[in-house]
């Protein structure tokens, strides 16, 4: 259950981290509300789950994830390039994830 919640977190953390090319630097009124509503979420998810795992280990799950997720939505929404070194180095990130939680 605790690596749900870190998942999560970390999806949440995506989705903040695209929200906030939405927000416009915050001045957009709605935009910024859900930003924030995904920061507060993905905070209290990722604090639920440093109960249970090791700080490093959460954190950098909760940030891979992110940045996974990140690099995956800029992509789809914004079509930021995709090269192989791209993909490549990704595909490091998420070796990583899953090499901490093998480990956990």
């Amino acid at each position: 259950m605790v690596w749900f919640l870190l998942v999560l977190a970390g999806l949440f953390e995506t989705g903040w981290a695209v929200g906030l090319k939405y927000t416009h630097g915050f001045t957009r009124l709605w935009p910024s509300l859900g930003t924030i509503a995904a920061m507060a979420v993905s905070f209290a998810l990722l604090a639920q789950a440093m109960k249970i795992l090791p700080v490093g280990t959460a954190y950098a799950v909760w940030t891979g994830i992110g940045t996974a997720g990140a690099v995956i939505a800029g992509i789809v929404l914004f079509h930021e390039a995709v090269s192989l070194p791209r993909c490549l180095f990704l595909g490091m990130i998420l070796g990583g994830i899953a090499g901490l939680k093998w480990l956990s």
